[in-house]
């Protein structure tokens, strides 16, 4: 089977009286274009299933987890089955419009763009328990990862495999796709795209999830300023904390030298929790720096990334032979 041009991974949960019109929406957006598309059932309860079997055609291919283990990883598996030079994601509640994906392909073909993200204009969700929620996500992670984005949440995006396939989704980081794709030094651009209000099932998504942003941020942040070299954070933390501990601890025998009596003093336990504080933390940053390198050179990965490599056809005037010249000659 000859590697088409474009894969479509699309997570479908409990989404029943979507697939239909999902998948004949989606099919119509794709026509003239070679393609395949990959649903991951992420351990629905309703008929999913059985209407992703009926209405599949000879380019849908269908995953089923034995239960449900989110969106991330969802996708993630979908990624990794994907045989196209390029892969989008998209939802399968019908919110996200497919119609939308050819002309994000087109641009990263033509534009050569390692991701093209799509924008929300015009959302169309509640306020107070998605947009307004969803703004502020989108604020803080802009800020502080610095990969300027509007709109993290959108999972319309379409991006070279190469990139999608080496992102290392875990656990609940769909939203930092972005992040995770930066990392490898890959180009970004945002556009414009269709959103559509949910008419058929719930949304899977509440409050709740925002504290589990704010988690994965931290870890995010970690990923991108210290991944590769842990023991500057935590060697330096713990160096501050050693020496501010060590201050107060001399600072305590002068005083204990001048004859005054120092015992139970809350400085003196603040000075003991520093200085054993400073000591696990530069143990934490050696420990770490050795799972680093575990983790690197077990698996022959690399801590860089190429882009591509140019080899030069023609010899350079540089390169060729100079002849010698005679004493006629000079």
């Amino acid at each position: 089977m000859s590697k088409p041009l474009l894969s479509v991974v699309i997570t479908v949960y409990n989404e029943e009286e979507n697939i239909q019109p999902l998948l004949e929406a989606t099919y119509g957006a794709l026509s003239g274009i070679d393609y395949e598309i990959i649903l991951i059932e992420d351990g629905s309860t309703d008929g999913t299933v059985s209407e992703v079997k009926k209405y599949a055609n000879d380019r849908t291919r269908l995953i089923i987890f034995n239960k449900n283990y989110g969106q991330t990883t969802a996708l993630a598996a979908g990624i990794d089955s994907a045989t196209g030079t390029y892969i989008a994601t998209m939802d399968g509640d019908l919110q996200n419009d497919p119609t939308d994906i050819p002309t994000m392909l087109q641009k990263a073909i033509d534009e050569d763009w390692d991701v093209v993200a799509g924008r929300r204009a015009k959302r169309k969700d509640g306020f107070v328990l998605r947009k307004f929620p969803s703004k502020i996500a989108n604020w803080v992670i802009r800020n502080t990862t610095k990969v300027y984005l509007n709109d993290y949440g959108c999972t319309l995006r379409v991006y070279k495999a190469e990139i999608a396939q080496n992102m290392g989704l875990y656990g609940e980081l769909h939203r930092f796709i972005p992040v995770l794709a930066k990392q490898q030094g890959a180009k970004m651009t945002e556009v414009d795209v269709k959103h559509h209000p949910r008419i058929h099932g719930t949304s899977k998504y509440g409050l709740s999830r925002t504290f589990k942003v704010l988690a994965d941020l931290i870890l995010m942040l970690f990923f991108q300023k210290y991944f590769q070299r842990p023991i500057h954070l935590f060697g330096g933390l713990g160096l501050i904390s050693f020496f501010l501990g060590s201050l107060i601890s001399l600072y305590l025998l002068i005083v204990k030298l001048m004859g005054e009596d120092i015992w139970g003093r809350p400085i003196m336990i603040l000075g003991f929790i520093l200085i054993l504080g400073g000591i696990q933390l530069i143990t934490t940053g050696i420990i770490a720096e050795i799972i680093v390198r575990t983790y690197f050179e077990s698996q022959n990965k690399k801590t860089y990334t190429i882009r591509s490599v140019y080899q030069g056809l023609l010899v350079s005037k540089l390169d060729r032979p100079q002849a010698i010249p005679t004493p006629e000659e000079k």
